[in-house]
């Protein structure tokens, strides 16, 4: 750090992860958001403007050659995250890259070596482990007051055209398996508390001009034998987002993002679960205090490589089929 005190922090990104990131940063005492970059110098400039940022800069590139940098969040396109991480790691620079940490397992074994050989915070932003209805309860498994037996998940979106959570374009295009998937693979493993020895996966269509299977559904099973069905669509004209149902021995809760019910959707009170009721900003903060603290993070690249090597074997799957 170049400060004892000040924390600073890069940005990587000016959409709309972009811009909960920045807002979440500003929540975290003793840190600074140091500089931001987008897509180009017009675009970082009008994110710095709105975050509240003193310094936009062009590129990366100029990012990690500044001495007065410690850390960058990359919220970046999918194509761009193995890259990017690579690059800060090899310039010094802790690093926590928004989900997924790749689109290859090749790619993610590449900044999981980088992360071992600079022994730098190398995080990657599984938001599920920190959202205060996800640690409510994994905090009854801890306890042997829960055990999953079957953990039911619907990640439904509305995207036909190519656009961000904002209705914005995208330059980039989104993928089901690689991104939204990973989310739910990662937290299975993690809430079961056992290693993912089975999974199947089958895909809709390919859209003709996104290229990417619009509908998908995949079916888990841990070693401990707890199971999870996950559907995907981009086709769902309804509710946007994630919808977890956990099915277990002494329960049913529902969490839906932050927030968290009963099986018979009663509200649960998950306020005193954490310093923040904001996801995002608790990843954040496990991020700084890993960097304040010399210590591996919560999420770190070598906790959820084995979720990419799932994701890998689902790939390899799914082109068999497209193949045959």
């Amino acid at each position: 750090m170049t400060d004892d005190r000040i924390l600073r922090i890069a940005l990587a990104g000016g959409g709309a992860f972009g811009a909960k990131h920045a807002a979440a940063l500003k929540r975290i005492e003793g840190v600074e958001v140091a500089a931001v970059v987008s897509s180009g110098l017009e675009r970082a400039r009008k994110f710095a403007a709105e975050q509240g940022v003193g310094r936009a800069v062009a590129s990366l590139d100029e990012v990690l050659a500044m001495d007065d940098v410690d850390a960058v969040v990359l919220a970046t396109p999918t194509q761009l995250h193995a890259s990017q991480t690579l690059a800060c790691l090899e310039a010094g620079k802790h690093v926590q890259v928004e989900i997924p940490l790749a689109d290859s397992l090749a790619d993610a074994e590449a900044c999981r070596a980088a992360a071992e050989r600079t022994g730098l915070v190398a995080m990657v932003g599984h938001t599920r482990r920190f959202n205060p209805s996800h640690q409510w309860v994994r905090q009854r498994i801890e306890a042997g007051a829960f055990n999953i037996q079957q953990m039911d998940v619907q990640t439904y979106f509305f995207r036909r055209k190519n656009l961000n959570a904002l209705g914005q374009p995208r330059s980039w295009t989104d993928h089901l398996l690689w991104h939204h998937a990973a989310h739910t693979v990662d937290l299975f493993a993690y809430q079961a508390g056992s290693p993912i020895v089975q999974a199947n996966a089958v895909q809709g269509p390919v859209h003709p001009e996104l290229g990417i299977a619009m509908d998908m559904s995949i079916q888990l099973r841990a070693e401990n034998g707890a199971i999870c069905t996950l559907s995907l669509s981009f086709n769902n004209d309804g509710p946007l987002g994630t919808f977890f149902r956990y099915i277990g021995d002494t329960g049913t809760y529902i969490a839906r993002y932050d927030d968290l019910y009963t099986g018979k959707e009663e509200p649960i009170d998950v306020s005193g679960v954490d310093v923040s009721m904001d996801g995002i900003e608790l990843q954040d903060r496990e991020f700084v205090a890993a960097i304040r603290e010399g210590r591996e993070p919560n999420s770190s690249i070598a906790q959820v490589l084995s979720c990419y090597r799932t994701l890998a074997a689902l790939e390899e799957q799914l082109n068999a089929v497209a193949g045959s």
